[in-house]
């Protein structure tokens, strides 16, 4: 085994890997990036979080994506599958941000198809965390890239959430967890509004609250607008594997939230 991925031998003598990065770093195919001299503007990710709940996760994430004091875009998405009992939310440089959940998302297939067996809920965790501080250069740059992970851990039968910082390190969060600009602000709500035994739609509206939250204190973050349909990127993991929750359904909550808002 090697960085938790096994090797074995090929008739061609290349060693062939489970770790997709691995393998195209064995090609000389391994992507690089050449950053100019100068500062560069990239859209920013803002806001995600993650909530325990009862049967699982909810991981959700506000839609906006800044450039310095402008909004750059209304609408990005910011939560993705990992694989099909995992999901993955990004908050920093946006396009970085993307392509390490492509990566990440293809290192997990390749595995499962290498291994013919799921990479664990912890596993998947350790190497998201390795994908990040293999960013860490670019993060000196000012091109940084802090996820949240989350998954249904299949032999505890629970949910579990996995926060990172910018220099790879992992870290089990029991109950929530938030990043991103407005994450001080949803995290200080959801110390108070959060409890054990939530079921899914309470964790939902939570989840909504946390992002309006935050979204009236920290200008990055953009709340739910009713008027050009733009509502929070929610998503849960269960047993039942992933769900992204359709708009339709996360409307009435968003009006609801922003119309008892003090």
């Amino acid at each position: 085994m090697t960085n938790g991925f096994a090797l074995q031998s090929g008739d061609d003598g290349v060693i062939p890997t489970a770790s997709f990065a691995a393998l195209l770093g064995q090609h000389q195919l391994a992507p690089t990036w050449e950053i100019p001299p100068g500062s560069i503007e990239a859209p920013e990710a803002t806001t995600i979080l993650a909530i325990r709940w009862t049967d699982g996760v909810v991981m959700a994430g506000d839609r906006r994506a800044t450039a310095g004091n402008f909004i750059a875009h209304r609408r990005v998405k910011k939560v993705y599958p990992a694989d099909d009992r995992s999901a993955v939310a990004i908050s920093g440089t946006a396009g970085m941000a993307e392509e390490l959940t492509k990566l990440f998302q293809t290192e997990l297939e390749h595995y499962e198809k290498i291994e013919d067996t799921r990479l664990s809920l912890d596993g998947k965790a350790n190497f998201l965390a390795r994908l990040v501080r293999g960013n860490l250069p670019l993060a000196f740059q000012g091109l940084i890239v802090v996820p949240l992970f989350c998954g249904y851990d299949e032999q505890e039968g629970v949910g579990k959430l996995y926060s990172f910082d910018v220099v790879g390190g992992r870290y089990d969060e029991q109950d929530y967890a938030t990043t991103g600009s407005g994450g001080s602000e949803a995290r200080a709500f959801l110390k108070s509004a959060w409890r054990d035994g939530l079921d899914e739609s309470e964790a939902v509206r939570v989840a909504v609250e946390a992002l309006v939250a935050a979204s009236e204190e920290d200008s990055a973050t953009g709340g739910p607008d009713p008027k050009r349909g733009i509502y929070p990127n929610v998503v849960t993991v269960t047993a039942d594997g992933y769900r992204e929750i359709p708009d339709d359904e996360i409307a009435p909550v968003a009006v609801d939230v922003m119309e008892g808002r003090p």
